[in-house]
């Protein structure tokens, strides 16, 4: 559906104007919405899969024994090695503290859903670029780069998809951004 951006006179009359064309003149074709989305739905998947496998143990990363739901902490294995890392003392001291538990696995899970569905790509942007560059800091300095990884990369994915609105296609962006509450509140857009 197209919205209208403005109107334009043309040989003295005023044509409305679209977002299509003006859309596709800033490089945003319909092929590079949808790979936006696919990005956008992908990532998801991996945020909201860590949730599921950590909280339920389903043997992919995490053995049913050492599942949240039974006991086991979704933060002690990554953060417990990195003890020896530039930051590992303090990233160490966090390891399976409750509330670091609680806040991890909160982000993984409003991260994911929020990709998932395309709504509020700011703040999940935000939340995991932050998630992604701790978790990147816990573990310099890097083995295999002097300071590239996949959390880097994680973390400029994130704030692209939010800057290219890829909520909008296969998600429920635009009409999320039409609600009264996003109007009010932008930054949930």
């Amino acid at each position: 559906m197209a919205v209208i951006e403005g109107r334009k006179p043309i040989n003295g009359h005023a044509v409305t104007t679209t977002a299509a064309p003006a859309a596709a003149a800033r490089g945003r074709t319909p092929a590079v919405a949808y790979a936006w989305a696919a990005a956008r739905i992908a990532l998801g998947w991996v945020f909201l899969w860590a949730f599921l496998d950590k909280t339920f143990g389903l043997g992919f990363a995490t053995p049913a024994a050492k599942a949240w739901v039974n006991g086991g902490s979704p933060t002690t294995g990554f953060l417990k090695g990195t003890g020896e890392n530039a930051l590992g003392g303090f990233f160490s001291a966090l390891a399976g503290q409750a509330w670091v538990d609680w806040l991890f696995m909160l982000g993984m899970a409003g991260i994911g859903t929020a990709l998932i569905l395309g709504m509020g790509l700011r703040i999940a942007a935000g939340a995991g670029a932050a998630m992604m560059l701790m978790m990147w800091a816990a573990e310099l300095p890097l083995v295999t780069n002097p300071f590239m990884d996949e959390h880097i990369v994680y973390a400029i994915v994130l704030v692209a998809l939010a800057l290219a609105r890829a909520g909008d296609t296969l998600g429920l962006g635009a009409r999320w951004g039409k609600t009264a509450l996003v109007k009010r509140l932008p930054i949930l857009k």
